[in-house]
């Protein structure tokens, strides 16, 4: 049976998420001004780790061919904008 769960991350470059395999990642937002990723998962599966890196807007992307697009993100009122992105 699946469930939704609820990861945070960093506004950090380079990252590793833990998450069942076959995890399903469905979005990323803000929640009480915490950056987090929403994946629908099975808890019973075994974990492996997920790579994850965050940009700013107007910053360079290193081997964007691996990336694979989760969503955009805002703090401090809009000021600050991130794309999040799983590495393949």
């Amino acid at each position: 049976m699946k469930k939704i769960y609820k990861y945070r991350i960093e506004v950090t470059d380079d990252q590793n998420i833990e998450m069942p395999v076959g995890a399903k990642i469905l979005t990323v937002q803000t929640q009480n001004g915490v950056p987090c990723i929403w994946a629908m998962v099975d808890p019973n599966a075994e974990k492996e780790r997920v790579h994850i890196r965050v940009h700013g807007t107007g910053h360079t992307i290193q081997d964007s061919d691996r990336l694979e697009y989760i969503g955009t993100f805002q703090m401090y009122g809009g000021s600050l904008v991130f794309h999040t992105f799983k590495v393949c």
